[in-house]
């Protein structure tokens, strides 16, 4: 099993990325802020628009070590990647599926399977770990909306008809993600999913984590030697990580959501740690960004077990393991691709 790394974060804003030899320089204002060695790093992220130099990118691309560039406020600006590893035909029986749509079809629907099945997870989790604090019918009664929806789509006969059933399915578990935030209502209220810019602060979370993920989910594609940027259920678009916005949609609900509203309940972030704009739109601070990056590092390393390998491995590697399982199928070793479905 591939051991974990780390992820370096650069959160400061202006600092600039260099190399010297076998180590990351981080520089700001002429300032340097910090020196990392390389070799126990699997990637790194940085925030802002200075960017790095190009013999750290070319290093990065060399020795696989995912470099991504973000907004100060979380959003994707672009990812620094080298030669594509893996077998060559992995990659072409890939292209010949995405141009199946009955293949498609089959992938695409046991993600959203995962997808669902985990959300009703999380709406179950919280109805056994809080009884006194929810409306347990409230919630049952979703969490029975969401099986049928899982029914549904075992049986859906084409991708558009699968995103109608994704969706109902989405509705059903954000009218209940409110009733989940058991702690500081009052700042942190949710009426529905909005983005670009997002305009509540749960939001601007779940979209911060969500960028997160996505990124790490893509890095694990290429490792196993898949293009991220094709995917099954999300259609081609230029500059768009199809693959992985397929991939991560089995983890949203136990892995991101779940993150966020733990953050929320043991309120290790609070109303202050936002800021509103002009237009309405919410930010997150610097120092909340940095408090959500180290428990994001902490809750990588959690140890769990695998319900598929049935193996113990640690948060982190899940999207790895997942990568692997899509692969595996893809060559045929596998019936069908095994979507996580967290227990």
């Amino acid at each position: 099993m591939r051991k974990l790394l780390n992820t370096l974060y650069v959160t400061t804003p202006d600092s600039y990325l260099s190399l010297d030899g076998e180590t990351i320089v981080i520089l700001n204002q002429d300032k340097t802020l910090g020196r990392i060695p390389l070799h126990n790093l699997e990637s790194i992220v940085s925030f802002g628009f200075n960017g790095a130099s190009p013999a750290l990118m070319g290093e990065c691309a060399r020795r696989n070590i995912s470099l991504c560039f973000l907004t100060p406020n979380g959003n994707f600006l672009a990812r620094v990647t080298g030669e594509v590893h893996g077998n060559v035909t992995l990659r072409k029986e890939q292209y010949r599926i995405s141009e199946d749509n009955e293949k498609s079809l089959k992938i695409a629907r046991n993600i959203i399977i995962g997808k669902v099945y985990n959300s009703r997870w999380a709406i179950e989790r919280v109805t056994r770990e809080h009884p006194l604090s929810v409306d347990i019918d409230k919630l049952k009664k979703v969490s029975a909306q969401l099986q049928e929806r899982i029914y549904l789509i075992k049986e859906c006969k084409s991708i558009d008809q699968l995103r109608g059933f994704e969706g109902e399915a989405s509705a059903l578990y954000f009218s209940v993600f409110n009733d989940m935030i058991l702690h500081q209502k009052e700042y942190f209220g949710f009426n529905g999913r909005n983005k670009r810019p997002p305009r509540d602060r749960i939001n601007a979370l779940l979209s911060f984590v969500y960028t997160l993920y996505t990124n790490k989910i893509a890095s694990a594609l290429e490792t196993v030697g898949l293009d991220p940027y094709v995917g099954f259920l999300h259609t081609d678009r230029p500059g768009r990580v199809s693959l992985a916005l397929d991939i991560i949609e089995e983890f949203r609900p136990v892995m991101a959501d779940r993150f966020v509203i733990s953050l929320i309940n043991k309120q290790i972030i609070g109303e202050k740690g936002f800021k509103i704009r002009e237009n309405g739109s919410i930010e997150i601070t610097e120092d909340t960004r940095k408090n959500v990056l180290m428990h994001w590092q902490q809750r990588q390393k959690e140890i769990i077990r695998h319900p598929f390998i049935e193996e113990k491995i640690e948060w982190g590697l899940a999207p790895y393991v997942q990568a692997l399982l899509l692969a595996r199928y893809i060559r045929g070793d596998l019936d069908e691709y095994p979507p996580f479905l967290w227990k």
